[in-house]
């Protein structure tokens, strides 16, 4: 098949989905387009398209932190402005249209109302991979309301919805447009299970004065991901581990001075050394304020053989169940409870390691992931 997989921007969680999904259709004969602004020759193998826009202002679904001015969020675009944006995702997409058999658009806003426009222009089937923040906002009275029956008819035209989990199928999507479960693929966000391991930690702890016990937080330190509630919990176990906080934000500051020597910010780290601090990590530990769609770190952490502490709510169900880790009611005190029951645990955190890799090997693998993709896909190409 000739796949052409369109991004917003670059993306973080999505974006990575995006790539991996990239690779391994190369891997498996595909050829791929790439597309969205500001690629510059990402992926070997691919073929790769930087999408031209008309200003320097990139479109983003959430606000990034240290962006600045340079980022507009689409939900809150009016209609005018929007259609600007979607003539330069159009021209790049129009540029290949006649090569694709499918278009495969990420999340619900302007990106699947240019492959739905371009789709129809040339007489090609189109799927779109509705994440959560993209459909969100609408939840949130956001998206003028012309984009929004733009983005509507963009869904409900495609040949199929794809989603992580249920939870974004059932209390996202639905509730906004009511389709068929039957028009719905469950796609599980994959994970990298070479790098996330748990005997992946070669020097990891040497690099950064680490002790053997610590529990890990990755994610930026803003208020919706919740380092907040973690700092608040770290009370209740902080004689027994370190916590580890990866990543940055506005709250950076002032998190460092409530929690004083209990923690340690490292701040943005490589994709190699994340993976080997989730590892060697004894606990992951998440308390965002808003329910999480899918998580991408709950899957790494269960790959590497790290028992999780985490809210329940969203699709982190779908991800930690008993058998790997202890979700709780979204309070730090009940959280810090947890995580200090667990550390005292480690026949306990032995046999949820050895489960954790188990799921991973088992629902996460994106070999497995991306050949199921293709099986769904190969019918909806007009013959």
């Amino acid at each position: 098949m000739n796949i052409a997989i369109l991004l917003l921007n670059q993306g973080r969680g999505s974006g990575e989905v995006a790539r991996e999904h990239v690779r391994h259709l190369i891997k498996l004969g595909h050829k791929v387009y790439f597309l969205y602004p500001g690629n510059n020759n990402e992926i070997e193998g691919a073929v790769n398209i930087d999408i031209k826009l008309h200003t320097g202002i990139m479109p983003v679904h959430e606000y990034l932190p240290a962006a600045g001015d340079k980022q507009k969020q689409v939900a809150r675009m009016d209609h005018p402005e929007m259609m600007e944006y979607l003539l330069d995702y159009e021209a790049a997409l129009r540029s290949i249209a006649s090569d694709i058999d499918i278009f495969i658009a990420h999340h619900a806003n302007l990106s699947c109302v240019a492959v739905n426009r371009i789709a129809a222009e040339f007489n090609k089937p189109y799927v779109v991979f509705v994440h959560g923040t993209g459909i969100e906002p609408r939840h949130e009275e956001l998206w003028n309301d012309e984009n929004w029956l733009m983005i509507e008819k963009s869904i409900i035209e495609a040949k199929g919805i794809l989603v992580t989990t249920k939870y974004v199928r059932d209390k996202l999507v639905k509730p906004m447009i009511d389709l068929p479960d039957d028009k719905f693929l469950i796609l599980p966000c994959g994970v990298d299970l070479e790098d996330f391991r748990p005997d992946n930690t070669a020097g990891i702890k040497e690099k950064y004065s680490l002790p053997d016990t610590y529990v890990i937080c990755p994610g930026a330190l803003t208020l919706s991901k919740g380092p907040q509630n973690v700092v608040a919990a770290s009370s209740d176990y902080s004689d027994l581990a370190l916590s580890v906080f990866i990543g940055a934000g506005e709250l950076e500051d002032e998190l460092k001075q409530k929690i004083g020597e209990n923690g340690k910010f490292l701040g943005f780290v490589s994709s190699e050394d994340k993976a080997k601090l989730i590892n060697a990590a004894t606990l992951l530990v998440a308390a965002p304020e808003k329910k999480e769609h899918f998580g991408i770190i709950y899957a790494e952490a269960l790959a590497g053989g790290t028992p999780c502490v985490a809210y329940e709510g969203g699709g982190v169900g779908s991800i930690v169940t008993s058998t790997e880790g202890i979700l709780t009611i979204r309070s730090p005190r009940e959280l810090g409870s947890k995580i200090n029951y667990l550390l005292q645990n480690a026949g306990l955190r032995r046999q949820m390691a050895v489960s954790c890799r188990a799921r991973a090997e088992k629902l996460y693998d994106y070999n497995e992931l991306v050949t199921e993709l293709v099986n769904w896909l190969k019918p909806m190409i007009n013959k």
